[in-house]
C-alpha cells in the first residue's frame, strides 16, 4: 500500500484559522455598569439554580448532597460507583480544584499496542510521527475554544482535554463542551467519574509546572471553573469501554453541559469568545487534506501544563473488522491530550470538530479518534433538547 501523503495544509496555516481572540467578554471585562453587572450575575444564578427535585433525585441514588461535599465523594465502593446513562451526578464544591491539584492531576490510562494488525478491516499503514508543538500564549488568542477537563476516579485526580462547541439550541450562548467518553466514565468495569470540571484556555501564559502551585488560580483558569451539570456519553462506551482502547473505542466521545462554579449570567461561549461547530459525518479520509488535534499532553515528556498541537493528513484505522473506522493521524502527544478536539476545514468553510483523541500507542507515535457519526449526533443533540430555552 502506499504510503500516507504528507499533509496539504502545514500546521502553522491549520493553527491561523483556529486563531480566535477572545470578545470583550473575558475574564476581565468590566465595562458594563455595576447595576447591570449584579443583575446579570443575579439572571445567571437564576437560570443556573439546580432543579427543585434535585436533592430527591441524589437521595433516590443514595447521595446526600453534604456528605458528598464533605468527602462522601471519595467513596469507590462498587456498589455506590454510579454507572447508567441517566446516573450522572456532578455537584459543585467549590474551591476544590485548585492550582496546584490541577497540576498533579495524572493522564488516564488509555493506550493500545503500537503494532496493530492491518487485518481488523480499513486500516492503512502506521502513519510517521508529526512532532506535538505548543500552541503560542496567550492561549486565548490561538485557539480560545480549547481547555482542559480535570475529574476524580479511585486511582486519584485525573485529566483530560476538550473543547467548547457550538450549541444549535442557544446559538451564541453555548454551554457545550466535546471530550471523550473515557474522561467522564470508566467504561465497562466502572461507572461516572466525579467533580467534573472544564477549564479553557488552561495557563493561559504557559506557565512552567513548577511554578504553577503558586500561580493565582485566576491566572490558571483565567475564564474560570466551570462544572458538568449534565454529560452524555455513548452506550457503547459504557458497556464495552477500557482502559486499552478495545471494542469502545469507536465511541468513545462525550458532551459535557456546564456552569461557572461562581455563578454569573454569561455562557461558556460568551465567557471565552469561541465555541466551535461539530461536523457530523465528515467527509472521508481522502477528502480531508489535514486535520489537526490540539490538546494538554501530560504523560512524559510532556508535563500536562502546556497546550499543544500535531497536524496531519488522516488515514484510516479499525481495532474490529464490524466496527467504524476510526481517523488516524501521526502525532507524539501523549495521555493527557484524550478529548481533544481534532478539527479541520471542511469544503473551504470555518474550521469545525471533526473528532476527539481517543486511543495511542505506548510509543506515542500516533492518535486515533472516532468518527463523529448519528451515534455521536445523538448523544450531543439529548445535551442540546435537555438545556433547550
Amino acid at each position: 500500500m502506499a504510503s500516507i501523503r504528507r499533509p496539504a495544509l502545514a500546521a502553522a496555516a491549520l493553527a491561523a484559522v483556529l486563531a480566535v481572540t477572545a470578545t470583550a467578554c473575558g475574564p476581565t471585562d468590566d465595562s458594563a455598569s455595576d447595576a447591570a453587572s449584579a443583575a446579570a450575575d443575579q439572571k445567571g444564578k437564576d437560570d443556573l439554580a439546580l432543579p427543585e427535585d434535585f436533592g430527591e433525585r441524589l437521595k433516590e441514588l443514595g447521595v446526600d448532597v453534604d456528605k458528598w461535599r464533605n468527602g462522601e465523594w471519595k467513596n469507590w465502593k462498587k456498589d455506590d460507583w454510579l454507572r447508567e446513562a441517566n446516573d450522572f451526578i456532578n455537584p459543585i464544591i467549590e474551591d476544590l480544584w485548585k492550582p496546584d491539584r490541577m497540576r498533579d492531576a495524572e493522564e488516564p490510562e488509555k493506550t493500545v499496542p503500537s503494532d496493530i494488525s492491518a487485518d481488523q478491516g480499513v486500516t492503512d499503514p502506521a502513519p510517521e510521527p508529526v512532532e506535538a508543538e505548543e500552541v503560542a500564549t496567550p492561549y486565548h488568542e490561538n485557539a480560545a475554544a480549547v481547555g482542559k477537563v480535570f475529574f476524580d476516579g479511585p486511582k486519584g485526580s485525573m485529566v483530560c482535554s476538550a473543547t467548547v462547541v457550538k450549541d444549535p439550541a442557544n446559538p451564541g450562548k453555548s454551554n457545550m463542551v466535546w471530550t471523550a467518553g473515557h474522561c467522564v466514565h470508566a467504561g465497562e468495569k466502572g461507572g461516572w467519574y466525579r467533580n467534573i470540571v472544564f477549564v479553557p484556555s488552561y495557563n493561559d501564559n504557559g506557565v512552567e509546572a513548577a511554578e504553577v502551585a503558586n500561580t493565582p488560580r485566576e491566572e490558571i483558569a483565567p475564564y474560570g471553573i466551570w462544572w458538568s451539570d449534565w454529560t452524555s456519553t455513548s452506550q457503547e462506551w459504557i458497556s464495552e469501554g477500557s482502559a486499552s482502547g478495545g471494542a469502545g473505542a469507536p465511541y468513545d466521545y462525550a458532551v459535557l453541559h456546564v456552569k461557572p462554579e461562581n455563578g454569573g449570567g454569561k455562557s461558556l461561549e460568551e465567557t471565552v469568545g469561541a465555541a466551535l461547530p461539530v461536523a457530523f459525518d465528515a467527509p472521508a479520509v481522502k477528502d480531508i487534506g489535514s486535520m489537526g488535534a490540539w490538546g494538554y499532553p501530560a504523560a512524559p515528556p510532556f508535563d500536562g501544563v502546556k497546550m499543544h498541537h500535531c497536524v496531519d493528513q488522516p488515514s484510516r484505522l479499525t481495532l474490529f473488522e464490524s466496527q467504524p473506522t476510526m481517523y488516524r493521524i501521526g502525532c507524539t502527544m501523549t495521555g493527557g491530550s484524550s478529548g481533544g478536539g481534532w478539527f479541520a476545514k471542511l469544503d473551504g468553510g470555518e474550521p469545525a470538530l471533526v473528532s476527539n483523541t481517543s486511543i495511542g500507542p505506548v510509543t506515542a507515535g500516533w492518535l486515533a479518534g472516532p468518527h463523529l457519526g448519528e451515534g455521536a449526533e445523538a448523544v450531543f443533540d439529548s445535551v442540546s433538547e435537555k438545556f433547550a430555552k
